[in-house]
């Protein structure tokens, strides 16, 4: 006799990855819910995202984060609860999940808002990445603290942000001339699919093994260094193009431009462990 699925609540369940979590919950056979905000009635945007979830088979649930009491009460409608919330928005958001899951008492699993590389690890790198990955450790934390059962998602780099363009700054598209190369460019990096992770993510939620834990995901074919990218993008257009070496003091220095610019840098705030590794140095972001 098949064992019934838990009934899950994506929060954030329209953003990025929220959508993708969704779509993997329902594929599993997961009685999937998601938040109905009222102050989303007039925007449209939200709206017909909504109207697709529903279409797929989502439940609403009309509650909000902010709301602590229409929250706790739409936890007790289910059993796991997987956030995407913006990290953007900072740790706010999550502990009033927190605090919610405490007095509603019955989630079997939390998932919090992590999905990157492994904070743990206590690696050096540059804000915005540097902020974020305190912020990640504290929640988790506070999770632990809370005696909440608890999975967390180390997924290192979002395809969708790092592969096509090859790690380059200031676009997500791939270079059809020049390529910048961080270091060497031999440093290894490990790049995840957004979907892929969204599953991963979703197969872990009824799985006893992955309780109390840090689920690392690591493909072996995964693990690729950003001149191995550039040679497969090469083949594909049937072209080399123009590299130049970015030196760390270099990289720093785009940086500074960045943040005096105020623009949306912060993944790439990561890359500077790249330029601090040699052939013979060991790579934070993958321990290789």
């Amino acid at each position: 006799m098949a064992r019934e699925k838990s009934k899950v609540l994506v929060l954030g369940g329209t953003g990025y990855l929220g959508k993708r979590l969704v779509k993997a919950s329902l594929r599993e056979g997961h009685p999937t819910f998601v938040l109905q905000r009222n102050e989303n009635v007039m925007d449209i945007n939200k709206i017909q995202a909504l109207l697709r979830l529903r279409k797929r088979g989502v439940q609403f649930i009309e509650a909000s984060v902010s709301n602590h009491e229409s929250l706790v009460r739409a936890l007790k409608q289910v059993d796991v609860v997987v956030s995407a919330l913006p990290q953007t928005s900072g740790p706010s958001l999550e502990y009033k999940v927190i605090d919610a899951i405490k007095e509603a008492g019955n989630i079997k699993r939390y998932v919090p808002a992590e999905y990157c590389i492994d904070p743990s690890r206590r690696f050096h790198t540059l804000e915005p990445a540097k902020g974020l990955a305190e912020r990640i450790l504290e929640v988790r934390k506070a999770v632990q603290n809370a005696n909440i059962p608890y999975t967390s998602i180390a997924a290192n780099l979002f395809a969708g942000w790092y592969a096509p363009n090859l790690l380059q700054i200031d676009t997500l598209l791939p270079p059809k001339d020049k390529v910048s190369i961080y270091g060497d460019g031999n440093a290894k990096v490990i790049i995840l699919d957004e979907d892929d992770v969204a599953i991963y993510t979703i197969k872990t939620l009824d799985d006893p093994r992955t309780i109390n834990k840090t689920l690392h995901l690591v493909p072996p074919e995964n693990i690729v260094s950003q001149n191995e990218l550039i040679e497969i993008w090469e083949k594909l257009i049937g072209k080399k193009l123009e590299k130049s070496n970015v030196s760390r003091e270099d990289f720093l220095a785009i940086m500074e431009v960045k943040k005096r610019q105020k623009g949306h840098f912060g993944p790439y705030s990561l890359l500077e462990t790249l330029v601090r590794v040699g052939p013979s140095g060991v790579n934070v972001l993958t321990g290789l």
